[in-house]
């Protein structure tokens, strides 16, 4: 028997995935304590939400494994998605919308899975500095972190493809990748022939945030789709976001990041929020997970406040049958005092073409780990 989701609006249920197995060092599994640590949970309940704690899942750490240097960790990538998946089924049953706090960026795929156990079709918001559309076969550094968009789209290791019964997760066409700067040379080659959408960050600062958004949004979210927002803190610049393992001055400036997360997070029929790649080891004063918080709390407040807005607007009159006629014209009155006003219908906003101009290429954070190593900076 189908399940119909019943959106609450107010609720939020948070998720911890504090899992680094798929990236290039350990810090990232200390995410969710530190973002809880630095008030995230009032920030949400000050905006007007009630939030539901679903804890953590299990922890799975990065180890150096050069028995496998083409897929380092696999074992508990996959054990930390086997994990996750449930949690999220949980949530998005419940009604609430999901934050998922990571964790590396292969949690991606527990979070979209877990969101189509109930919605089957799903668009993707891939907010990174990374294309990750590597694959072992292409990959330099053996890590899942710079896979994950590839393995979403049905290509990579069986492990992983097989995590979901119906691959791929999310179709090529219904993918955009937004804030981009850096590209192998194998993820240009695959992007050069795939549907794919592609929102470099130089492109998207000379275009606008906001209306590079819009026009992201536009492009994937069609039809029945339900929207999963993927957001790895290496977007934003390094000047603004130090604490990433792969920050680049070249990102997006805070102040465009929250444009387009205003867009992002008012969409109707987003599924699932989540927010990965911010290490704790690299914010000795907790700055930079009070600007996450701060950045988000905002974000979803304008959410909360757009649906308030939504629910409280008079219903339109309903439109009459087309083979009935029409009832004749009457003489205009005045409306009694307490008389809603009606309906103010805004004409259609033009969409702002994709973004396509390519970045320079910077290191990506797919540079290759050595022997022994247990970080690598970009």
């Amino acid at each position: 028997m189908a399940f119909k989701v019943v959106r609450q609006p107010k609720r939020i249920a948070l998720i911890g995935a504090p899992s680094s197995a798929g990236s290039h060092n350990p810090g990232c599994e200390r995410a969710p304590a530190a973002l809880r640590a630095a008030g995230l949970v009032g920030a949400l309940q000050a905006a007007g939400f009630d939030v539901t704690d679903l804890g953590d899942t299990p922890v799975f750490t990065y180890q150096v494994d050069e028995a496998s240097p083409r897929a380092r960790n696999i074992g508990p990538t996959v054990a930390a998605l086997h994990a996750l998946k449930p949690v999220v089924e949980q949530a998005v049953k419940s009604g609430a919308l999901p934050l998922i706090l990571g964790g590396d960026c292969t949690i991606a795929l527990a979070t979209i899975a877990g969101v189509k156990r109930y919605f089957p079709h799903v668009a993707l918001m891939y907010c990174d500095g990374d294309a990750d559309l590597n694959t072992p076969a292409t990959t330099p550094s053996g890590c899942f972190d710079g896979m994950v968009v590839a393995h979403i789209a049905g290509r990579g290791a069986p492990e992983l493809i097989r995590f979901t019964s119906e691959p791929p997760l999310v179709r090529e066409p219904d993918i955009a990748l937004f804030g981009v700067q850096r590209l192998d040379p194998g993820e240009e080659q695959f992007l050069a022939r795939s549907p794919m959408q592609r929102y470099p960050a130089d492109a998207i600062a000379r275009q606008g945030a906001q209306a590079a958004a819009r026009a992201a949004v536009h492009r994937i979210l069609t039809g029945p789709k339900q929207l999963v927002l993927h957001f790895d803190v290496d977007c934003i610049s390094s000047d603004d976001m130090p604490a990433s393992d792969f920050g680049q001055p070249g990102g997006l400036p805070l102040a465009q990041i929250r444009e387009a997360l205003d867009v992002f997070l008012v969409q109707e029929r987003l599924a699932a929020v989540e927010i990965t790649a911010y290490n704790p080891d690299k914010d000795a004063d907790g700055a930079a997970a009070r600007t996450l918080i701060e950045l988000f709390a905002s974000a979803l407040a304008k959410r909360l406040a757009q649906a308030q807005e939504e629910a409280a607007a008079p219903a339109p009159a309903p439109t009459p049958p087309a083979n009935e006629p029409a009832a004749p014209a009457l003489a205009a009155v005045e409306p009694p005092p307490d008389s809603p006003a009606p309906p103010v219908t805004e004409a259609a906003q033009t969409e702002e073409p994709a973004a396509t101009e390519e970045p320079a290429q910077p290191e990506s954070k797919e540079t290759p780990v050595s022997a022994g190593e247990t970080s690598t900076e970009p």
